[in-house]
């Protein structure tokens, strides 16, 4: 069983995200916010907690954006744990914003684009981001082909002026990645991918090849929980719950994944962090994959 007390990150590895170095298993504030990802939390002094100990256990990656809430969970970073570590890297999201029904909708105009850079830096309480990914929105359920060549292009004019360091996508395919590139350096893609949701193989194959960090959003399935007997039956063998054998398998996966569970409660963020200290046997890990050969059969 992992150890829940003291989680030792170093386990986890590190792998290089812009030009810092930062451990492999991190912390995604998407579920900070309140129900839907919308309006606050039901419980904000437990929010600021989680934070808290997630740096004091060493994680040194957080991932958020200020259309989470909207502007909901950079506030909560901020009020936790401003001013910030020096090794701490904070990364942010900007291409949508949220209707007042609690919408996800495209927010790809270069008004948009430098409002949300400017909200983020406000609400983080930071001079300048240290990676700002840009999400596609031709389909809010995945990748779908459109062109970035206007959106990316604000963006680094953005990044020229000093206010973004670091620039990633998110939503992504890999021809629009290719493209990407011709305009500016992308040091990460954050795409749906976990045990079930194997579309990304062949490109993460390619991002280690390059160095680029690849981050899976929805680790553990998000709004559907992964369920499947063989990831139980694997779990009770290693005397693991199956949410912390799919993020063990998603670190054994490949070296360039950047890990960003996310959780709104001390005793989950604990069981997510313990993960660094879980070892998947190659039986095991056989088993596991083949969960995503059943699906895409």
């Amino acid at each position: 069983m992992p150890n829940l007390e003291k989680p030792n990150l170093e386990k986890s590895g590190t792998f290089k995200l812009g030009n810092r170095t930062v451990k492999r298993l991190g912390y995604g504030a998407m579920q900070l916010a309140g129900k839907g990802v919308f309006g606050p939390p039901r419980d904000r002094a437990e929010a600021v907690a989680v934070l808290r100990e997630a740096v004091e256990s060493g994680v040194d990656h957080i991932d958020t954006s200020d259309f989470y809430g909207p502007h909901v969970t950079n506030q909560i970073i901020k009020e936790a744990l401003h001013p910030y570590k020096d090794d701490l890297v904070i990364v942010t999201k900007i291409g949508a914003m949220r209707g007042a029904d609690a919408s996800w909708n495209p927010a790809f105009s270069k008004e948009a684009l430098t409002q949300a850079v400017h909200d983020n830096l406000k609400n983080l309480g930071l001079d300048a981001i240290e990676v700002v990914n840009l999400r596609a929105m031709f389909d809010v359920h995945g990748p779908a082909e459109g062109s970035l060549e206007e959106p990316l292009t604000v963006l680094a004019d953005l990044q020229r002026q000093g206010l973004v360091k670091h620039i990633g996508l998110s939503n992504v395919t890999a021809k629009q990645i290719a493209d990407g590139r011709k305009i500016t350096e992308i040091v990460c893609v954050q795409n749906q991918y976990n045990l079930a949701h194997r579309g990304d193989d062949a490109l993460i194959a390619e991002l280690a090849g390059e160095g680029t960090a690849y981050v899976p959003f929805f680790p553990l399935g998000g709004f559907s929980p992964l369920q499947s007997s063989t990831l139980s039956d694997v779990a009770a063998d290693l005397k693991a719950s199956p949410l912390q054998v799919a993020l063990a398998w998603l670190l054994q996966r490949a070296p360039n994944i950047l890990l960003i569970p996310g959780t709104s409660s001390r005793g989950h963020l604990r069981e997510n962090l313990a993960v660094a200290d879980l070892v998947l046997p190659a039986d095991a890990i056989a088993k596991l994959d083949g969960i995503g050969s059943a699906k895409a059969g």
